[in-house]
Order: structure tokens, then C-alpha cells, then sequence
């Protein structure tokens, strides 16, 4: 699914508007009938309500919607945020409809018109809607602080007045919603963490737009689904042998870090590899085969073998980031020239021999969480520079960026997918271990190295959820996202 920005979504209001046909009033109804029929069924509606609108369409949206509640016999005031201008033809058309039933309709002049709110009171955000480009200030500003001070229950109707589709809004006043009644498609904003504050839980409903805008448009991010995920998974064969699977090897682990090695070997054996060879000192090989005996073993201190025989190699779970720690990715990233996996420690590294970046093969998959991206490649103001960042890097650079997170996001060739698996179980220590074991067994089985990443993230969130089955997010081991892997597979291909 594509993330659309602002403009996009403008233009598929007016393309359906023409292909159905469809007027724009009839189509801002529709979007009051589906959030109208939500706040109905929520139970929040025990006490008076009060919409907050601005003269834009989503003022008209709250408009139609008091109109609606009204009609159901609700007491409901509206209050209209007012410069002096006048509003979109679908707002003075919905403004008329309403004056005819209702007495209860304000006008926020100056901030002494500004209404008193009782906590019990259920608020409905339609002030600013997906169209805003620039931070409110001034009485937008003053009203926003008043509902976010008054403690009651807020729902935003598309997006939390306040907060960009697209660009980042830190620091701007925005409503703080305890729901978010968006439409028809996920908005980007609402996968930055940095939004979360702001949005509350976040509901799509469907208000018909025409699909066909889908297939004629385009965006650089989207969303990973998980249709796309089956496709990347290799087919297993009655006849095949573990040759078939490929030959992994995982240079990880260190003096007090012998689990991250164990952990990454765990999930590329779950995840079906053929074979794995795990670098590691010699002190921690009783404890990588008392877990994993199917694993083999180079002794870190004698070096690394030939190089050339593996199928992908892995690198930095763990691994330290001592003189030899640095040879053995200097010497990975002299040797080898095909797809690998560079994550943790070996990260860095490559912060610290930037031109290092230079020499890794085209097709490998780098996975920094946002601390490591910003040592790597520079501090961000923000998570949307981030991730502008990141799509302009892989279009200098001819590797994948997994930028970790909620909405993990994969990025290639100045293109991304932002996955929705995953839960905060998964921020404990381990979790991205395990996730440069699933990407490199799915490496070193000859999948395309986009398709390997996107499948690979996807898995690692699913087998996450999977596991809350029967753990908390609290309880939630990286070791356990391991055991559930089998549970992904097999839903994936159900």
C-alpha cells in the first residue's frame, strides 16, 4: 500500500470526485456518516459534545458530523475557529444545513471567546486537516493548548490538527488525541514515533474512494504487505538438500557477548539455513554448541578462513570493536564481494572508517537502529530527515539501509517499505540479533537482497506477535521471538 502525501490525497478526492461521479459535498458526507457511526459505537457519548472546526473541508467534516450527532438526538456545540475569511464552499454549505437546527454554533474570535471545557466532555478535532504546511501559531495555537489542558477525550478527525502528512511537525503545537478517525489509507505521519504522543489510536475508515487513483500514482515509501512477503520466501522442494539453503557465516561475539552470537545463530537455523559457521573465540564455543549444536565452528583466534566458500556472510553482533574487531571487517570488505549483513558493532566501526562505505558490496544490508544511523551517516533533527536520509543513501550508495524501529523501515535504491509487524516486546536487548540471523539465512538462499530484507523484517514482527500468545510484551525474550519463527513461517504460507 502506497503512503501518499498531502497532495496525492487532495488529488484522490478530486479523481474519484470524477470518475464516479461523485460531488465533493455527497464525499465529505460520506466521511461524517463513517466517523459519526465510530463515535456512536464507542460509548464515549455519555456527556455533551464539542467540535472544533476550522473553515477548511475537515471543518466541514465536523460540521456534518454535529449535524449528524444532533439528528440522533445529542446535545452538541460547534465551535468555529474565525479569521474573518470565508470557509470552502462544502463548509458554508454544511454551515447552512446546521444553523437550521441548531442554536449552538460559536465563533472563536480573540482567546476570550475560547468556550471553558469540563474533563467530562467528549471533544471532536476537526480544526486543521491534511492540508496544513505550516506549525499554528497565534489563536490555532492558544485553542490547541486548551483542549490538550482540559482532560477530556479527544478524537481528531484525519489527522491531529497541528501535525504534517508529510514533514516532520517536533516542536509544533498539535492536538493531543486520544483517537484519530483517518481516511482510507495509513497516513506517513502516523509511523514516526515522534507522532505517537499526538495521535492515540489510530482507526482507517473507508469512505470510498475510488482504488483506481492507486494504480496510476506512485510514492517512494509504502507499506510492506504481507502478500508481498509470501512472494520473497524461497520454495523448499521435496528433493532438496541443504546445499540448496545456502552457507552462512556469522562473524559475531565477544568476551561477555557470546549470547548475541548465539541468539543471531538461533534465528538464522529457525529461519532455514543449510549450513552456518559462526566466527567466534574459542572460550565461547561450549556455549554456542551446548544451544546450538548444528552450528560449526572458526575459531576467532586462528582468523578467517577462505571467505569465497560462504553463500553471505554477517557481521557484528556483538563482535566488540577492538584492533580485532577492525581487521575482520576491513578484511570481510576486502575479500568478499557479494551481498552481506553489517549490523551492530560492525556498524561502529564504519562510523569510525567512513570510507569504508565505499567497499561494501553492492547488495548487502546494513540494520542500524537511529543512534547508529546517526553516528554513521550524521546527527538528524528529526525521524522524517531520517528517513529522507536513508532513501538518498541508497541512491549513492548501492546497499540497503534497515533503519529499525516501530515501523522498521527497509530502503533501497531511494525507494521504502515501513513494516507493521512487530510490538514493543521487542525493545529488549537481542531483538536485533535476531533479525541479522532471519536476514542472512534468507541471504544466503539466493533471494533477491530487497526481497530477503522486507521478508526478514516481516517475520522477525510476526513471530513477535505470535509470541504474545502466550508471553507479555514485559515477558517478551529475544530468545522466544526465536522459538515463534516456525509459528511465522507457517502462517505466512497458510
Amino acid at each position: 500500500m502506497l503512503l501518499l502525501s498531502a497532495q496525492q490525497i487532495h488529488q484522490w478526492d478530486t479523481y474519484t470526485i470524477e470518475k464516479e461521479p461523485v460531488t465533493s459535498i455527497d464525499l465529505m458526507e460520506r466521511a461524517a456518516l463513517v466517523c459519526t457511526d465510530w463515535v456512536l459505537k464507542s460509548g464515549f457519548l455519555t456527556h455533551s459534545v464539542k467540535i472544533f472546526c476550522g473553515k477548511g473541508n475537515n471543518g466541514g467534516d465536523g460540521l456534518a458530523i454535529a449535524r449528524l450527532l444532533i439528528e440522533k438526538g445529542y446535545q452538541v456545540s460547534v465551535y468555529i475557529l474565525e479569521f474573518g475569511a470565508k470557509g470552502t464552499d462544502d463548509f458554508q454549505q454544511n454551515l447552512q444545513k446546521l444553523h437550521l437546527i441548531s442554536k449552538q454554533i460559536h465563533f472563536i474570535q480573540s482567546a476570550e471567546y475560547i468556550p471553558e471545557i469540563k474533563p467530562t466532555d467528549l471533544l471532536i478535532d476537526a480544526l486543521y486537516g491534511s492540508g496544513l504546511n505550516r506549525p499554528l501559531t497565534g489563536l490555532s495555537a492558544l485553542l490547541v493548548d486548551h483542549i490538550n489542558a482540559s482532560g477530556s477525550k479527544v478524537i481528531s478527525i484525519d489527522v491531529p490538527s497541528g501535525m504534517s502528512i508529510d514533514k516532520s511537525s517536533k516542536g509544533n503545537p498539535i492536538i493531543r488525541a486520544d483517537y484519530t478517525l483517518s481516511f482510507e489509507v495509513l497516513k506517513y505521519c502516523f509511523l514516526q514515533s515522534e507522532n505517537a504522543a499526538f495521535t492515540g489510536e489510530v482507526l482507517v475508515l473507508p469512505i470510498g474512494l475510488d482504488p483506481g487513483f492507486l494504480a496510476e500514482t506512485d510514492s517512494p515509501l509504502q507499506l510492506t504487505e504481507e502478500d508481498q512477503v509470501r512472494n520473497c520466501l524461497p520454495e523448499r522442494v521435496a528433493f532438496a538438500h541443504k546445499g540448496h539453503f545456502g552457507h552462512l557465516l556469522l562473524i559475531a561475539g565477544s568476551a561477555g557477548k557470546t549470547g548475541a552470537a548465539i541468539m543471531a545463530s538461533g534465528a538464522a537455523l529457525r529461519s532455514g539455513c543449510g549450513l552456518l559457521t559462526v566466527n567466534l573465540p574459542q572460550a565461547s564455543v561450549t556455549a554456542l554448541h551446548s544451544r546450538y549444536p548444528e552450528a560449526m565452528v572458526e575459531y576467532r583466534e586462528t582468523g578467517l578462513m577462505d571467505t569465497g566458500k560462504y553463500s553471505t556472510i554477517a557481521i557484528g553482533p556483538g563482535l566488540g570493536t577492538d584492533a580485532v574487531a577492525e581487521q575482520l571487517l576491513e578484511q570481510v570488505l576486502q575479500e568478499y564481494d557479494r551481498p552481506m549483513v553489517i549490523d551492530a558493532d560492525a556498524l561502529n566501526i564504519l562510523s569510525l572508517h567512513r570510507t569504508w562505505l565505499h567497499k561494501i558490496p553492492a547488495g548487502s544490508v546494513i540494520t542500524p537502529h537511529p543512534k547508529e544511523f546517526d553516528r554513521l551517516f550524521g546527527l538528524q533533527n528529526n525521524e522524517f530527515d531520517r528517513v529522507e536520509k536513508a532513501l538518498q543513501l541508497t541512491r549513492e550508495y548501492p546497499f540497503i539501509i534497515v533503519l529499525k524501529g516501530h515501523h522498521t523501515l527497509i530502503a533501497s535504491a531511494g525507494r521504502g517499505w515501513f513494516n507493521q509487524t512487530g510490538n514493543a516486546g521487542l525493545a529488549k536487548g537481542g531483538s536485533g540479533d535476531v533479525l541479522t540471523g532471519i536476514i542472512a539465512t534468507l541471504l544466503a538462499q539466493q533471494k533477491t537482497p530487497l526481497n530477503a530484507a522486507i521478508a526478514a523484517v516481516y517475520l522477525h514482527g510476526l513471530a513477535a506477535d505470535l509470541a504474545l500468545e502466550n508471553q507479555s510484551m514485559e515477558s517478551l525474550l529475544a530468545t522466544d521471538v526465536i522459538e515463534r519463527l516456525g509459528n511465522a513461517f507457517q502462517y505466512i504460507r497458510a
